[in-house]
Parts: C-alpha cells; structure tokens; sequence
C-alpha cells in the first residue's frame, strides 16, 4: 500500500541528508501516517482509514468526519475516500 494520507493527499518528499562536511544523500521525508476508524454521525457507521496525524487534527477541528467530507477537495481524495463522501452526502440529503 503506498505512503499517501487517503484524505489530504500527502505523500513522502524528496530531500537532502547534509553531512558537517557538507556532503549530501539523497533522502525521503515520509509523512506520520496511522491507520485509523473514524466514525460518520450520518452513515451510522466507521471507516478504516490510513490518514496523516495533521489530517486527524483537521478532522477532530471541523466536528467530525461528516464535516472534513463536505469541505475537502475531490482532488485531494482517495477514490475510497470519495465513495464514503458521496455516500455521506446522500445520507445528509436524504434527511
């Protein structure tokens, strides 16, 4: 499974090791990613995610799962990220 937050997007970055001597290797920066259930108030229901700590921040800041998925990009989210939104969506608009 590759390194990528499934609902902002990060993934790792490429960057330099810098020695005392300034030699430089080439290195990865790799994004705090955990493995998460986050519960949706509207489903009834909580998803397996593999999300950045950032993202679990931004989460918990905008109430919830329900309310990350109404403000996020489609762009940014994965293709199972995007089926939990639409299925949110259709739960909100139902009731």
């Amino acid at each position: 499974m590759s390194r990528v937050c499934e609902l902002t997007g990060k993934g790792p970055m490429v960057g330099n090791n810098v020695s005392h001597a300034n030699n430089r290797t080439k290195r990865r920066f790799l994004p705090n990613l955990t493995e998460t259930a986050l519960m949706s108030e509207a489903l009834g229901r909580s998803f397996r995610l593999k999300v950045s700590s950032s993202a679990l921040r931004t989460v918990d800041h905008r109430g919830g799962l329900d309310g990350f998925m109404a403000k996020a990009k489609d762009a940014e989210l994965s293709a199972r990220a995007l089926k939990i939104k639409k299925d949110i969506a259709k739960a909100l608009a139902d009731a």
